[in-house]
């Protein structure tokens, strides 16, 4: 579709196929002034708790308020190995919390509508109504009058109309609109549509973004104690009344979504965005907090979504902890980065805001909107702030780490229930169940290094505590050491943070990469707050240094560490116009370097002293000290030996011979952080981890015509 024409081939459809419902939706990511809408009884129930009823039809889960007083406590050090297998999904579910309804729309798309066609089954919770200012304003016309109520449905509406064109129905499909019991006795709008076998259930908790007073929005029910924030209740919602909240019934109303669904796959936004300096205006017109790159909305449902993960993987029924894998996604944080979505990409992505944006001439049935008007057509595309551009991952890297047996078996460690698992190959080439090593909570990438001595070194960034309400939120390095090649562990180690013990710039670490240098020492490099690289090193005794800062900067996060053809350390990150480069004695010029385009969109990688990457907003893959290489697609790619591998324009993925450029892709669409290693005895292997939370192998034969299916978990079913 070309975009100077989306609307109106919306429009025609919309023409086509009408419906006679009510429905009703969340806001969006931008930010407004207080309103003067219908608010009344949203002021009213800030000011006495919002102690009310509800009415409408109610769907009963039987989700009840956490009473566990062990799951309420902080998060103290790390979890101890409990010695029982991790359990294993029954199926695939995909849950996403987010603050506003267009925040996957922008932030996490392509990866859900990828997920979503491969029929994996979908629920996404929306945090806030996204009334801001009550205005659905449509470009080139006057603003119409402030009316919260009408423009959160409107924006409900918007979700509707998207979501069922991404499940290949009209955009006016009929969804069955219910409410559904939440614990504590609160209500949530319940949107639900199912179609050839694939289900999307779009969940409203509709607390208000801002009030009267001071602003209080989610942000401040997180921080501070002795609030109480009111919902706000959208126009034709089967939800009838309003409601307030505190802090703990956000985190009870997550935790009990979560045991009720049991997701395998979430999808949430950043915690701890950039340290982002702005001028006033700038800030105001961005929509950006003071001092960050993001929605204080953003980072407010995402420490609340973390909390409530870290809560839940610490409960355990008879079948032990709960076992998912979480992806977070960066979002105001693209307009500070080079894009690094091709066209190809691109256009499907926007593609999906055109009948969220949706149009007042539409005849959706819903009488207070049919979208969010300054959202839709072209406008993604043209908007400077260019969020739709990129898909960025707060914790980017390999999801599993990969070791080999000296008979050729691989075993591989990834991040499950935020804790530390290990899957070992057995001799029918499937892996087992994992065991648990515990650890957690812990972001979803975990470095790796081997000793001379054949053990391993697991390296992750760990939630050290997430709690509101003023008490510590802080982030820490921990190591998990192996006491012999291929058998147990030792007890976790804490290294630190590079910030020390300042708790704000503490938590805008990235995940830790680490190498063995030929002398046998560990080196350890994590990005910094200030967007530079800091390290530490093991000695060959065990000691580690203490951290140092290299400086240099400022880049992404998603750093990569190799031993060059010279037998030294080096370290090369994606900056905003050039490569970046350091060795263990601070940054230094880019080895090998031609002169041409060197500006990376997505992290380096790096075989035999060559360099490749994707450009920004392009398809092509740089080899920038020797010519480029016949690899369309987009993000980053990962080496092992003569092959490179990474996704091809459609999704799927593609493993290319870096000399000879044959190549062969895989037969379905690839997850985020996949990983390539280099087999002596059995060729290229690519793993990862399916929705399902379970690994998957793919050996594909590097010949020009073959194919593989990277979908299929590598165990035993």
């Amino acid at each position: 579709m070309r975009f100077r024409h989306a609307r109106a081939a919306w429009a025609d459809r919309a023409k086509r196929h009408t419906k006679d419902s009510t429905d009703s939706g969340t806001g969006g990511s931008g930010t407004g002034t207080p309103g003067t809408g219908r608010s009344g009884t949203a002021r009213r129930a800030v000011l006495v708790g919002g102690a009310v009823g509800l009415g409408g039809a109610v769907v009963g889960y039987g989700l009840t308020r956490t009473g566990d007083a062990s799951a309420k406590a902080p998060t103290a050090g790390p979890a101890p190995v409990s010695g029982r297998p991790a359990v294993q999904g029954r199926r695939a579910l995909l849950m996403q919390v987010l603050a506003h309804p267009d925040d996957d729309l922008y932030f996490m798309n392509p990866d859900t509508q990828y997920a979503l066609a491969a029929g994996t089954p979908l629920v996404c919770v929306y945090v806030t109504a996204g009334e801001a200012d009550g205005v659905n304003k449509t470009p080139g016309l006057p603003p119409p009058p402030a009316d919260k109520n009408a423009y959160s449905s409107a924006r409900h509406q918007g979700l509707r109309q998207s979501y069922a064109s991404q499940l290949g129905l009209p955009i006016f499909t009929r969804w069955n609109e219910s409410s559904l019991a939440l614990p504590g006795g609160h209500h949530a709008e319940l949107n639900t549509l199912e179609h050839e076998g694939r289900r999307i259930e779009l969940i409203h908790l509709d607390l208000a973004m801002h009030t009267p007073f001071r602003q209080m929005g989610v942000p401040a029910l997180w921080r501070q104690t002795g609030l109480r924030l009111a919902t706000v209740v959208p126009d034709g919602s089967p939800v009838q009344r309003v409601r307030s909240y505190d802090h703990e019934d956000l985190l009870d109303v997550l935790v009990g979504l979560f045991e009720h669904y049991r997701p395998t796959l979430v999808h949430t936004l950043d915690p701890d965005p950039d340290i982002q300096v702005s001028d006033r205006l700038a800030r105001i017109r961005d929509s950006e907090q003071p001092g960050y790159s993001d929605h204080a909305d953003h980072t407010a449902v995402a420490s609340f979504t973390w909390a409530a993960l870290a809560r839940w993987a610490r409960t355990s029924g008879p079948d032990g902890s709960p076992e998912f894998s979480t992806v977070a996604y960066r979002a105001y944080y693209n307009r500070h980065w080079p894009d690094n979505l091709p066209r190809a990409v691109l256009t499907p992505k926007a593609a999906h805001l055109v009948p969220y944006g949706g149009s007042p001439e539409w005849n959706c049935g819903n009488e207070a909107g049919c979208g969010d008007y300054n959202v839709g057509g072209d406008r993604p595309l043209r908007n400077r702030k260019r969020w739709v551009r990129s898909t960025h991952y707060r914790h980017p890297g390999p999801r599993l780490a990969l070791t080999e047996t000296a008979d050729g078996r691989l075993t591989a460690y990834g991040v499950l229930g935020m804790r530390a698992v290990r899957w070992q190959e057995g001799a029918d080439g499937t892996f087992g169940e994992p065991s648990d090593l515990g650890g957690g909570p812990l972001a979803p990438t975990l470095g790796s290094a081997v000793l001379d001595d054949g053990r391993l070194l697991l390296l992750g960034l760990r939630f050290a505590s997430v709690q509101g309400l003023g008490g510590a939120n802080t982030r820490e390095i921990v190591l998990l050491e192996q006491r012999a090649p291929g058998g147990a562990f030792k007890a976790w180690t804490g290294l630190g943070n590079p910030e020390g013990v300042d708790a704000d710039r503490g938590r805008r670490i990235g995940v830790p990469v680490a190498v063995t240098a030929p002398d046998g020492r560990v080196h350890l490099f994590v990005r910094n707050a200030d967007q530079g690289i800091s390290t530490r090193v093991r000695e060959t005794g065990g000691v580690w240094s203490p951290w140092r800062n290299l400086g240099g900067g400022q880049v992404q996060d998603g750093l990569t560490a190799v031993v060059g053809a010279d037998g030294e350390v080096h370290v090369y990150a994606p900056g905003r116009e050039d490569v970046h480069h350091w060795t263990p004695e601070g940054p230094s010029p880019v080895p090998g370097m031609k002169s041409g385009p060197r500006v990376p969109a997505d992290a380096i990688a790096v075989a035999d002293g060559h360099l490749y990457f994707r450009p920004p907003a392009s398809p092509a893959l740089l080899a920038p000290a020797g010519g480029a290489v016949s690899f369309p697609g987009y993000g980053p790619v990962v080496t092992a030996g003569a092959h490179l591998l990474g996704r091809a324009l459609d999704g799927r993925l593609r493993l290319v011979h870096r000399t000879t450029g044959r190549h062969t892709t895989s037969t379905t669409d690839s997850l985020d952080g996949f990983v390539l290693h280099g087999s002596p005895r059995r060729g290229p292997v690519a793993a990862g981890l399916t929705p399902e939370g379970q690994p998957w192998l793919w050996r594909p034969d590097p010949s020009p015509e073959a194919s593989g299916t990277p979908g299929t978990p590598a165990r035993k079913v």
